[in-house]
């Protein structure tokens, strides 16, 4: 059995134990608000101007002029589909496409009007998020004083869910409906036209930049065929159906082929970096935090 007066005695040691623990606990906490919080704040900020950087790559020897690069499309299933893209930072400046149609055998060619250029909104946004971080960074440099881990953790909520938001617009795709597609912008670039039985849609997919293709065959007005409207989605099936000015059109075939760009995968990696390096800085204050509980670290 505990004895009641040895108990007591012990009190005032415990007692100061503890205040000589929060006093060092305290002291962490300053050094943590006040050195290692900015050079968290400086590895971000260098991580993601290296992902700015990726957006906006200049040619060699031409300061102001931003880098054109070839890809070329492929699949490892189909030939149906081939074609080189011309990218220069967010914008599809050109793109050469042979379509093989399914019937007749016969090849199908086209590419941009001279003056048409396809901006992709995937990689704007993305970029624009990148940007709102490394502005959300900067706007509390070395001499700012952090005074609580609540603040320090707000500046990291904010900065991301901008790196969220740029890393969800390269993963995933708009959806989009098949008379959406049918009456965008997108077939009104090529040279010659593209036919009325023919729609494209270009998009991003983590690292990859996808061409996809649909060749459609109108429903004959009086067929007995049951008619049902596809909904939204990126990739359609053959047999999805649409109605588009009185006619009704069926989805026939599908070719999806796509290419690799190398500087997107980069931007990924970089936002998994900083999203990591932000979560451990979040940890870092919650250890803190768990002594105090009662008081709003």
């Amino acid at each position: 059995m505990l004895n009641p007066q040895r108990s007591l005695s012990e009190l005032p040691k415990m007692s100061a134990a503890s205040q000589v623990e929060r006093a060092v606990l305290e002291e962490e906490f300053n050094w943590l608000l006040k050195e290692e919080v900015h050079a968290v704040l400086k590895q971000l900020q260098d991580v993601l101007k290296e992902a700015s950087r990726r957006f906006s790559m200049l040619t060699p020897g031409l300061e102001s002029q931003l880098k054109q690069e070839n890809f070329i499309l492929g699949s490892s299933t189909m030939d149906q589909v081939k074609g080189v893209l011309t990218l220069q930072g967010e914008t599809l400046t050109q793109a050469d496409i042979n379509l093989k149609v399914a019937k007749s055998s016969q090849v199908l060619h086209f590419q941009f009007r001279d003056d048409k250029q396809w901006k992709l909104q995937q990689i704007q946004d993305a970029r624009n998020h990148v940007n709102q971080a490394l502005q959300l960074l900067s706007s509390h440099d070395e001499s700012y004083h952090f005074k609580t881990g609540a603040e320090v953790n707000k500046l990291m909520d904010a900065v991301m869910l901008q790196l969220t938001r740029a890393r969800n617009r390269l993963t995933t795709p708009a959806s989009m409906t098949l008379p959406e597609l049918a009456t965008s912008g997108l077939m009104k670039m090529f040279s010659p036209p593209m036919p009325g039985d023919v729609m494209v849609n270009f998009y991003i997919n983590l690292s990859k930049l996808c061409l996809t293709v649909y060749q459609l065959h109108v429903l004959p007005p009086n067929t007995t065929k049951n008619f049902k409207p596809a909904g939204s989605s990126v990739l359609h099936n053959p047999g999805a159906m649409f109605e588009l000015n009185n006619n009704r059109f069926e989805v026939s075939h599908v070719h999806k082929v796509e290419c690799v760009v190398p500087w997107l995968n980069d931007t990924l990696v970089f936002f998994t970096i900083s999203l990591q390096l932000c979560q451990q800085l979040k940890d870092k204050i919650s250890v803190f935090s768990s002594f105090w509980n009662y008081r709003p670290f």
